[in-house]
């Protein structure tokens, strides 16, 4: 029997973009919906871009917005450049998206300089551990892939703390940009999270450990999964406990809450290993992503094609 080649590097990031964007779009229409929440809509048939909620069909929320934002901002200045990125954030937020997130929108509306909002939102509130800084990093973790795990996890915490004062949120976005950057390689991520986890902050290690433990299941999540550690964790396990990129997100959205998100960390995650070709046409022909604020620009799944490609080779070189 002939074998399927593997996914290139190319493809790879590709379907990190587009998976992601895909998840998201997926999710939408059952948020905060209960468990088994996807199985109970399609049964035992194929599941389908629907819509619901708001949501058109295969509609991206704000989860895809900011990464196609992030990814714009990277090309265009080849770096994080937090002052260009957050006023973009701005212009978006500004233009009245369906959905954005109330701790992204406190910090993007509070009229505070781009460099001290979000820790002084931290600092008034105390909380500032949201999964939104997960949910928009398929786009920079392939962006900085190329240039090691220290470059692409600096990056991903720089990029985390434009909107979330947490250090929690650092570290996961970090961790989540590094699982990347190792499945972009063709190595299983899995198995790279001991190493991912060495490089977390001392003071946020253990929790971390926990969530992303072989044995942990979602059922085990202290907080709400739109919380940073339940999110990542729960799109982990829905990786290592499903055989494809279709199956994986049928579970993560299944899990029910906060399903776009959960499921666009998921898809950015399995994207990366299954690579674009396992993503289902039937959900990439109907995926659309506007950008409220920016005119009537609306991205199409060839566009985030183009846009994976480009990052994947602007990125900067491996450090020395």
């Amino acid at each position: 029997m002939e074998q399927t080649p593997a996914p290139t590097r190319v493809d790879r990031a590709v379907g990190a973009v587009v998976g992601s964007a895909v998840g998201d779009a997926l999710g939408a229409p059952f948020e905060f919906g209960e468990r088994g929440v996807f199985r109970s809509h399609f049964g035992e048939g194929p599941g389908e871009m629907c819509g619901g909620g708001g949501w058109d069909p295969g509609e991206a929320t704000d989860d895809t917005h900011m990464a196609v934002l992030v990814g714009e901002s990277l090309l265009k200045h080849g770096r994080v450049d937090g002052a260009d990125l957050f006023a973009r954030f701005r212009t978006w937020a500004a233009g009245d998206p369906k959905d954005i997130g109330l701790q992204t929108e406190q910090v993007l509306t509070s009229g505070d300089p781009w460099d001290t909002a979000a820790a002084l939102h931290f600092q008034m509130t105390g909380r500032a551990a949201g999964n939104g800084s997960l949910m928009r990093a398929s786009t920079s973790a392939v962006f900085f892939a190329r240039a090691g795990r220290a470059a692409t996890m600096a990056a991903a915490r720089e990029l985390a703390a434009l909107t979330h004062g947490d250090r929690a949120a650092w570290e996961g976005t970090a961790v989540l940009h590094e699982l990347i950057r190792v499945a972009l390689d063709g190595m299983d991520p899995l198995a790279a999270v001991p190493d991912a986890l060495a490089q977390v902050h001392p003071g946020h290690r253990a929790r971390w450990a926990t969530v992303l433990a072989p044995h942990w299941h979602p059922q085990e999540a202290t907080e709400f999964n739109g919380a940073v550690w339940p999110c990542l964790g729960s799109a982990l396990w829905a990786l290592r406990t499903t055989p494809s990129f279709e199956a994986s997100l049928t579970a993560a959205i299944d899990l029910g809450g906060d399903t776009d998100t959960v499921a666009a960390v998921t898809g950015a995650l399995a994207g990366a290993v299954y690579g674009i070709d396992a993503v289902p046409e039937r959900w990439t022909q109907a995926l659309h992503v506007p950008l409220p604020g920016f005119g009537d620009r609306v991205l199409r799944s060839a566009d985030l094609t183009e846009l994976a490609c480009a990052l994947a080779a602007a990125g900067p070189s491996p450090q020395p």
